[in-house]
């Protein structure tokens, strides 16, 4: 079989200040090409030039990346103030109706820090505008300062559910991870299962119950050194057989209809 079709969600970007432009982080396509098995497409995230019907006859499975804009709070019924940061629309506008698409289709997707807030919005949630002026809570944001790797290095402990799903994938209960986020989940969406939490109580890893498909999601960036982190490789490994699963079902649900 031919590797099975991948969207990325990318974002929005002005290159050099005046080019907009649509762009995904290198390290996505590489988990995805190398560790998940699939085939990378990057999705232009913007209604104006893609429709959520489109996106899920043309790929098998998406991964709802990471981004420095915020979902806006419109989307779960609060108002904007400066500390919910900058925004996407357009991106809110293709991602939180494919999310629950695919929630409906049982089409496999993996959610990345903010796809990880995109699924819990998109289910009803609401996020935390800064979770570092929450009391008790620590700081998660991206050090300003360092090289990449002293940026992506692991941070804090992540703690998951006691033969939860996320402790039965990774094999252990008690993970390292690094972590690279402002925003957070404040109250979870309708179905949406938090089966993992950073010492402080912050959610950090997702799914949605009694969905038929694969639809886990995590705050930090698995896609780091994901062929060779004990936690990265395993969740990616355990996405690409999903969308595997989902491709052949479309192939054979074609064959019995021809």
């Amino acid at each position: 079989m031919d590797r099975p079709v991948i969207g990325i969600i990318s974002n929005s970007h002005q290159l050099n200040d005046q080019y907009a432009v649509h762009a995904g982080g290198l390290m996505n396509s590489q988990a995805v090409a190398e560790v998940a098995g699939g085939l990378p497409l990057l999705i232009p995230a913007d209604p104006r030039v893609v429709a959520v019907e489109d996106l899920l006859e043309a790929c098998t499975g998406f991964l709802f990346t990471g981004g420095r804009p915020n979902v806006h709070p419109e989307e779960y019924g609060e108002c904007e103030t400066a500390a919910h940061g900058v925004f996407d629309r357009a991106r809110d506008a293709i991602t939180l109706p494919l999310i629950r698409a695919c929630i409906q289709r049982g089409q496999p997707f993996l959610g990345i820090c903010r796809g990880f807030q995109e699924v819990n919005v998109a289910l009803g949630g609401s996020l935390y505008p800064e979770i570092r002026d929450l009391p008790g809570r620590m700081n998660h944001r991206m050090p300003p300062d360092g090289t990449q790797e002293e940026k992506f290095e692991l941070r804090h402990m992540v703690k998951f559910t006691q033969g939860g799903v996320f402790h039965r994938l990774t094999g252990a209960q008690e993970v390292m991870t690094n972590t690279l986020h402002g925003q957070g989940v404040k109250a979870p969406g309708k179905r949406i299962v938090i089966d993992g939490y950073a010492p402080d109580g912050t959610p950090e890893a997702l799914y949605v119950q009694d969905a038929p498909g694969f639809t886990l999601a995590v705050q930090w960036h698995p896609e780091w050194n994901a062929a060779n982190d004990p936690v990265s490789r395993p969740l990616f490994q355990a996405f690409g057989a999903a969308v595997k699963t989902f491709a052949a079902g479309r192939v054979a649900r074609t064959l019995s209809t021809a």
